[in-house]
C-alpha cells in the first residue's frame, strides 16, 4: 500500500438550484432568490446569498422564509433542469479526472494523489474550475487538501465562487481557530453539547483528553478527537464503477395477465424505491426487464430526473414496461433495476414542495423499517412476499442476493 501523502479536491456548485435558475432567467442575478417555501407547508431547498442576509437557509419552512425575506423571489423549481447541469457538471469532470466521487447532485471529489510531480494539482484544480464555469455557466467552488474532510472545509471557505488550498503541513493552522460547528457532520445538537463544556474551538476540543470524549460520546468521541487533528481516511469511491440495486421476480407460471404483470411492476419499484430512500440514495437511470416463457430476455433503461420518489419511479418504470412489453407473449420473470446512484441530500430531497410527499414516505418506511416490507402495501400493490434483491452499492453493499424465491401468477377470474 503507498504511504504516500494524498491529494483530494472538493468541488461544489455554489447554491446550485438558484444558479440554474439564474441562467434560465438573468433578472434574478443580484436578487433574493429562494427555491421551495412556496407552498403554505413549504420547505426552502436552496437560496441565494441575497436571501441568506436575512436569515434564510435551506430546510427552512417557507412561512418562516417569507417573514424574514419577504421581498424574495421564491420559485418552485425545476428538477429536470437541475438533472440536466448536474450531468453536464460530472461529464466534464469524467473527461477531465483520473478518479472522482460524486458525492451529490451538485458536490464531487477528486483524487489527485500523485499528480504534483507531474502538472501541478492546484493548477489543474484551477483549469478544471474553470472549464466548468466556461462550459456550463455555472459558479463553482472547491478546496484542495490532504484528505476529503479537510477539502470539503476549505471549499466552505472558498464560497462563493472561489478556490483555496491548505499548504501541506498547515492543517492544524487552519483548524485550530474554527469554530466546532464547522466540523462536518457536527449537527447543531452536538455543538451545543461541547459549548456547554466550553469546548467552543476546534482548538478546544483538541485539548479533551479521548478517554472523556469517549465516555461522553461512544464512537461519536472518536470521531470527535480525530476530525479536531484533521485526520480522515475516507477514500475517494470510483465513481465509473458501476452503482446498482435492482429486484426481480421469477413467476410460478408464465402469464400474460396485463394487469396482474402491472401490479407485480409496481411493487418491485416501490420496494426498490424503499432501499433507495433507506441507502440515502437517488438514481438517475432506470431499467426494466421482462423474460418470457421461451427465456429470451429483453430490457429497456432511460435516464431521468435525479429522484427517490416512488410516485415519480413508477411511472417512469411503467412507461418503459409499457414500450417493452410484448402483450402476446408469456412472462416469466420482469425486473427493475436503478442505476446512477448518488447520495441524497436535504436540498434536493425538500425541493419542489413535496412536503406531504415526503410525509408520507417517512411513514410508510418508519412501519416497513419497524414490521418488515411485507406488513404495508400500497392500494395498486400485490402481496409478493419475498422477491430477490440485488444491491452494489460501492463502500456499503456488496452482497448479492442470488437465491430465488416464488408466488403463484393467479390468472383473471373468469365472469
Amino acid at each position: 500500500m503507498s504511504t504516500e501523502p494524498r491529494t483530494i479536491l472538493h468541488m461544489d456548485l455554489d447554491s446550485f438550484f438558484v444558479s440554474v435558475e439564474r441562467l434560465k432567467d438573468p433578472s434574478l442575478l443580484g436578487k433574493p432568490v429562494i427555491v421551495g417555501g412556496v407552498g403554505a407547508r413549504g420547505v426552502v431547498s436552496s437560496c441565494s446569498y441575497e436571501a441568506r442576509k436575512y436569515g434564510v437557509h435551506s430546510a427552512m419552512p417557507g412561512a418562516k422564509a417569507h417573514r424574514l425575506c419577504p421581498h424574495g423571489i421564491f420559485l418552485s423549481g425545476d428538477s429536470a433542469s437541475y438533472s440536466k447541469y448536474s450531468r453536464i457538471v460530472t461529464q466534464v469532470i469524467a473527461d477531465s479526472a483520473p478518479l472522482f466521487e460524486k458525492a451529490s447532485i451538485d458536490e464531487f471529489y477528486v483524487d489527485l494523489t500523485g499528480m504534483d510531480k507531474y502538472f501541478g494539482s492546484y493548477k489543474w484544480s484551477t483549469e478544471l474550475r474553470q472549464k466548468i464555469i466556461k462550459e456550463t455557466g455555472l459558479p463553482i467552488s472547491f478546496g484542495l487538501s490532504i484528505n476529503k474532510m479537510l477539502a470539503k472545509m476549505a471549499t466552505n471557505d472558498a464560497k462563493p465562487n472561489g478556490q483555496l488550498m491548505i499548504e501541506r503541513g498547515k492543517e492544524q493552522d487552519f483548524l485550530d481557530l474554527k469554530p466546532v460547528s464547522k466540523i462536518p457532520h457536527v449537527g447543531e445538537k452536538l455543538c451545543e453539547s461541547l459549548n456547554k463544556m466550553n469546548i467552543h474551538s476546534i482548538y478546544d476540543l483538541r485539548q479533551m483528553p479521548i478517554e472523556n470524549l469517549l465516555k461522553i460520546y461512544g464512537k461519536t468521541g472518536t470521531m470527535l478527537w480525530n476530525r479536531a487533528r484533521g485526520i480522515s481516511n475516507s477514500p475517494v469511491a470510483n465513481y465509473r464503477e458501476e452503482k446498482s440495486i435492482s429486484v426481480e421476480r421469477t413467476f410460478d407460471m408464465d402469464t400474460t395477465d396485463l394487469q396482474f404483470l402491472q401490479s407485480a411492476l409496481f411493487v418491485l419499484t416501490e420496494k426498490l424505491s424503499y432501499d433507495l430512500r433507506k441507502l440515502n440514495r437517488l438514481t438517475s437511470c432506470i431499467t426494466v426487464k421482462v423474460r418470457y416463457d421461451d427465456f429470451s430476455t429483453t430490457s429497456r433503461q432511460q435516464t431521468v430526473d435525479y429522484s427517490l420518489s416512488s410516485k415519480y419511479l413508477i411511472e417512469m418504470s411503467a412507461s418503459l414496461f409499457k414500450s417493452l412489453y410484448d402483450t402476446s407473449r408469456a412472462v416469466r420473470l420482469i425486473g427493475v433495476r436503478f442505476s446512477q446512484l448518488i447520495h441524497s441530500n436535504t436540498q434536493f430531497d425538500l425541493f419542489n414542495d413535496r412536503e406531504e410527499e415526503n410525509n408520507l414516505y417517512k411513514a410508510i418506511d418508519t412501519v416497513k423499517n419497524k414490521y418488515g416490507t411485507g406488513k404495508l402495501i400500497l392500494a395498486r400493490g400485490i402481496d409478493l412476499g419475498n422477491v430477490k434483491r440485488n444491491r452494489d452499492v460501492q463502500g456499503e453493499l456488496k452482497e448479492q442476493v442470488n437465491r430465488e424465491t416464488s408466488i403463484s401468477a393467479k390468472p383473471k377470474k373468469e365472469n
